[in-house]
Order: C-alpha cells, then structure tokens, then sequence
C-alpha cells in the first residue's frame, strides 16, 4: 500500500516534471541545454556542501527523542541542525561566488558569465533549511508535509519560468541561464518558506518551553560527516564528469557550441526520458530499504532470498519491457518528445542499459537496507573515477561514441559490482532465466506480432503501436507463467 501510494504521488510530480522538462527543452535549444546541465552540476554540488547530511542527522536525532517522549531535546536537535544549515549555506553560497568568475571563464569557456552563478548563492540557505525541516517530518512520520511543499515548489517553478521564457527567451543564453536559476531559487525560497510555516504549527501542538542547556553539536557531528564526506566525494567528481564531456569532445574536433549541443541531447534530454519510467522502481526500492533491515536483523536468510528473487524477476521484466519500447521506437519517441530525431540514436543507444541502470537502483536499496551503504557509496565513487578516466581518454578519439562507450563501462562496472556485494552478503544468485531470457522472448514476439499487423494495416497511430505491443508482451509473459 505505501508502495502504490508512493507510487502514484511519484508518478504526478514526476509527470509533471517531465512534460516540464521537456517544455524547457524544447523552448531553449539543445545549446542551452547543455550549458544549463553544466550550471546544475555545479548547483548540485553546492547543495552538497549546503546540506551535509544534516537532514539524515535531524531525523535520527527526532526519531530517537521522540521515541523517548524527550520533545525538548527533539525540538533542540532540530534548532541546532537549522542554525547549522545556515551556515553552510552561506559558507556553500560565498563559495560559489568566489569561484563564479574561475568557473564562467575556465570551465564554461566563457558562454555565459557569472550572474547566474550568483544566483545559485541565493538559494542555498533555504535549500539547507528545507532538508532539515524535511528530515523532522519524516521523523515524525509526516511525510505528506513534505511531499505538499514539493508540490508546491514544483507550482512555482513552472509558472515562475514559463513567465520569465515568455518575455526574455529571445535575449540569448545566458538570459535564458537566468531565467531557469531564478525560477528555481524563487521557488526554493517559496517551499522552504511554507515547510517552516507548516514545522511552526506542527510544533505549537506540543507546547515546548525554551531549553538552553543542551546541545547535540557533537552527535550531529557523528552523524553527518561520514555522510557528508562521502557525499563531497562523489558530488565533486559528478561535477568533474560533467564538465569534462564537453571539454574533450572540443578536442575531438566539435566546436564548444556543438559539444555543448551534443551533451545536452544526451543528459538533459535523452537520458531523463528513458529514466522516466523508472520512478515505478525507485517507488518500491525505498520500501525494500527497512523490509531487508528487519530481516537481516533476523537473521532470516530464506526470506530475504525469497524477496530477492521476486524482486528481481519483477524489475528485470520491467525494465526488458521499457527497453524494449525505446529500442524499437526511438524515432517515435524522439519526435514526440523534442520534435526532431536528433535524439533518437542516442535514446536507442542508452536503452539497452535500462536493464543494468533499474536493477542496480534496486540493489542499492537492499544494500542500504543490510547496512552496506558504506560499500554502495565506495562502488558509486569508483563508477565515477573509472567514468572519468575513459571520458578523458575516449572523447579526444572517438566523440559521440567514447562517450557512450564509457557511459556502457560506468553502467556494467556499477551494475556488477553491486551485485557482488549482494552475492557475498546473503548468497544471492540472479536467475537468468526468469530476470532476462523469458522477458527479452516475450519482448521479441511481440515486435514480430507488431510488425506483421502493421503490415496489413498501415498508418497505425503511435498509441495504438504501443498499446498493442504492451498488450501482446504481457500476453506472452503470462503464457509462459502458466506453462
């Protein structure tokens, strides 16, 4: 039930989103697209540092109080983590602005200059607050508060930025730049403002006094920087890679002005279209993070096995279906979503890793949920130290196709790593046939079932192609099931 609840909310904001998304693309260019993608690494990064685990702290913090009926201290966690996140949302801020011009002028070869940079700054505070605030309601299990101020952050965004394109899209990239950065930070500054709002009346109902002695400075400590550090890690080397991609694809031979083209068809268009249908995945993998807890807790072997195997054989279907669905209409997918087939190899390409890039999502979530998270995170700093190096290495040979070709290794290293560690931490083994020989058949079939009555009928709508193929494979599937 949490699973379809989580689900259904997912798949409205995710929807959204992405029609959003796909609006922004559109509208400014696979140009700007890519020059954006590269200020939102650095705006991510800068998230990082703004937050540090502070969320994950205020929540265990909470949680334990709570459970203690210790609402002093719980609401003192609380204020404790607040202050601290403005300080490093500011200290995250003046960084950014520090390095504004090093980054417009080296890194970005100077397309745009510093002021959107500058904005990022703005936003940063509120960003660090909101996490915290969100890590109390998730304590207080009042999750729904959270998702009300994403609903409403997401309002925002999209009528702040269709506002601001209308009158300054015309004005050149860098206008446009600014245009999406302001909207965001408005819309940042609007939700942090309603959590506080709704943290203020929820915190009324317990009727706290002030409390001065006690202080959680250092368990916070303890708590966010491992996380932190990792995090810093891993967010700074994602930063790296994406500056690089367009870097050497100059050295190939593009223009910068084609390698930020070609970079953004690929990370801010094809890519969030064939990771769209996996939010029904990361729905469901979140739940499996305290399910596989309890049972390790347990020491319940065969149950965690039987899950496995379910899961697996769930999400390996899945993922063989929209894998599918993009490889044989790439064209079609291309066209609807940008109005051109400048994306369609790229989204045929990256569809035969949909199977690696789900899976691993669900691994993940089993790995956290046995307490191998420190292992997740050296895997994921791994991927992108050996991502970097054949992006380094490759684009200056082979442009467009290294950088697929390391996308591929990041992929499969990931992917088998992570399911090494599942393999040594409970003996689990995937099952070929059930996971991918079945679905891939049922996948198979139903293109040749396609094909031929598109052969006595022709001018076929695209719905009905897909409708039709979705109808036949989950025939077959269950065919099989049942022999």
């Amino acid at each position: 039930m949490n699973g379809i609840i989580l689900t259904i909310t997912s798949f409205f904001m995710r929807s959204i989103g992405m029609i959003f998304n796909l609006y922004v693309s559109n509208q400014i260019g696979s140009e700007t697209a890519g020059i954006f993608s590269l200020i939102m690494s650095v705006y991510l990064f800068c998230v990082t540092i703004a937050t540090s685990g502070l969320g994950l702290a205020c929540t265990n913090l909470v949680s334990e109080q709570f459970a203690k009926n210790n609402f002093q201290q719980g609401f003192k966690a609380v204020k404790t983590c607040s202050i601290l996140s403005v300080v490093l949302g500011l200290g995250s801020g003046l960084l950014v602005c520090t390095f504004s011009d090093v980054i417009a002028n080296n890194w970005l070869h100077n397309s745009i200059s510093s002021m959107p940079l500058y904005l990022i700054a703005i936003g940063l505070p509120f960003i660090a607050i909101s996490s915290v605030i969100n890590g109390y309601f998730s304590a207080v299990r009042k999750g729904y508060r959270n998702a009300i101020s994403q609903i409403f952050e997401l309002i925002i965004k999209i009528i702040v930025t269709v506002v601001l394109l209308k009158f300054y899209i015309s004005d050149g990239v860098e206008s446009v730049c600014i245009c999406l950065i302001l909207a965001d930070v408005i819309s940042e500054i609007c939700s942090c403002t309603l959590s506080f709002l709704l943290y203020q009346l929820d915190k009324r109902k317990y009727h706290i006094p002030k409390i001065t002695k006690i202080t959680f400075k250092k368990r916070i400590f303890q708590i966010a920087f491992p996380v932190s550090i990792t995090s810093y890690i891993r967010s700074g080397l994602n930063t790296l890679k994406q500056f690089i991609i367009p870097a050497q694809l100059a050295l190939f031979g593009f223009p910068y002005s084609m390698a930020l083209s070609e970079y953004g068809k690929i990370s801010g268009m094809a890519m969030p279209l064939i990771m769209f249908p996996n939010l029904f995945v990361t729905s469901f993998s979140g739940l499996l993070i305290p399910e596989f807890s309890s049972f390790s807790a347990k020491n319940n072997q065969k149950r965690l096995l039987e899950i496995c195997h379910i899961v697996f054989q769930i999400t390996g279907t899945f993922s063989i279906y929209v894998s599918s669905i993009f490889i044989c209409f790439s064209n079609e997918f291309s066209f609807l979503a940008f109005q051109n087939l400048e994306c369609a190899n790229y989204i045929y390409t990256l569809s035969f890793l949909i199977l690696l890039m789900y899976l691993d999502n669900i691994i993940d979530s089993m790995l956290k949920g046995l307490n191998k998270q420190f292992g997740v995170m050296i895997c994921n700093i791994l991927d992108l130290v050996i991502t970097i190096g054949a992006l380094y290495f490759l684009l200056p040979v082979w442009g467009m196709s290294g950088y697929l070709l390391a996308t591929f290794i990041s992929e499969i290293f990931n992917f088998l790593v992570s399911y090494i560690q599942l393999h040594k931490a409970i003996g689990f083994h995937l099952s070929f046939s059930k996971v991918i020989f079945i679905p891939s058949i049922c996948a198979f079939f139903s293109y040749l079932f396609l094909q031929l009555i598109c052969f006595y009928v022709t001018n076929m709508s695209f719905l009905l192609k897909i409708l039709l193929f979705t109808a036949c494979f989950i025939f077959c599937y269950f065919v099989r099931l049942c022999m």
